[in-house]
């Protein structure tokens, strides 16, 4: 199968490690072992990932390091985090492949996607970036910095930037040549780097992110994917999060988890544009699946089975 595969902070970043490069990287070679048995199993994997926590310090180190050079600009930081984490992917992927005795080339695109310069998202900052901060230093930076922190999921402080919905990817004629090459493509990283056209029809940088998983999902549909695998720290979708009466999902109609999104079932900062970008693609086109799951239990999940991760899709009753 042609998968879109979205892989969530988890793949990236270890709770509880320094966020360092080397740190980073470690978890980056675990995650490749998940991704190299999905190919080894004869998949087709086109990769988009976050880049929250990434960018997020990156703009800091521009911030406190202004007075010695020049801050670059939110949209270049947002670059710089999908060149540095695209590197560790290809890298830590094309070791594992190596070792496997597959012989295929990972590549990594920087990437453009279109937004509306009108978006209401930039109106109502709502995307999560950087590091986690108690009550008191949150305060502190907004005070200090003029910075929109919210309380993200019960796990603290976070800043929030704009979060436009994706238009159109610009280098996507560029991703199509190197997925039909055979090549393991790597794209849209961090959602893409946000840009608006001008009136004379070039390209300009604005300060946002754009959600990983809404442009994850705009890939897979421009790339007819048979399915979204978005990946995630937990291995079902659930409903009644934290309640004694939690239920797991291994499946959802389109029109439950719709239903379900409007009851306020998923956290807005979390699992609810996971669900979105689900029903999307799943609404996109007769016969489309979005599968969400844990990294670990990616591989399983794609066996359709119901053992693991939660599908949605049209009449779910199709594929279990």
């Amino acid at each position: 199968m042609r998968i879109v595969v979205a892989l969530g902070g988890n793949a990236l970043q270890a709770d509880g490690k320094p966020a360092t490069a080397e740190s980073q990287l470690e978890v980056v070679k675990e995650t490749s072992i998940y991704l190299a048995d999905m190919i080894q199993n004869g998949h087709e994997l086109i990769i988009a990932h976050g880049n929250g926590p990434q960018i997020g310090r990156l703009v800091i180190q521009n911030e406190y390091a202004s007075k010695i050079t020049p801050a670059m600009p939110f949209d270049v930081c947002g670059a710089m985090s999908q060149g540095m984490i695209g590197y560790h992917i290809q890298q830590a992927l094309k070791d594992e492949l190596k070792k496997r005795g597959i012989n295929k080339s990972v590549s990594s695109i920087i990437t453009q996607v279109v937004v509306d310069k009108n978006d209401k998202g930039f109106k109502n900052p709502t995307k999560p970036i950087g590091p986690f901060y108690d009550e008191e230093e949150s305060k502190k930076l907004q005070e200090e910095k003029g910075y929109i922190m919210v309380e993200d999921a019960g796990r603290g402080y976070r800043r929030v930037v704009a979060s436009p919905e994706p238009q159109k990817i610009v280098e996507l004629d560029t991703v199509k040549i190197l997925v039909n090459a055979g090549q393991v493509v790597i794209t849209v990283g961090g959602g893409g780097i946000p840009v608006v056209e001008t009136v004379n029809n070039s390209l300009e940088g604005v300060a946002a992110v754009i959600d990983k998983d809404l442009a994850a999902e705009r890939l897979a549909e421009d790339l007819d994917a048979d399915v979204f695998l978005i990946l995630t720290a937990v291995d079902r979708v659930a409903i009644n999060f934290g309640k004694p009466n939690q239920q797991n999902l291994a499946a959802m109609s389109i029109e439950e988890a719709e239903k379900y999104a409007i009851e306020g079932q998923f956290a807005p900062g979390s699992m609810l544009p996971k669900v979105k970008a689900a029903i999307k693609f799943a609404a996109s086109k007769s016969g489309r699946k979005t599968i969400i799951a844990s990294l670990e239990k990616a591989k399983d999940s794609l066996s359709l089975t119901g053992k693991s991760g939660t599908v949605v899709a049209e009449n779910f009753f199709n594929f279990i």
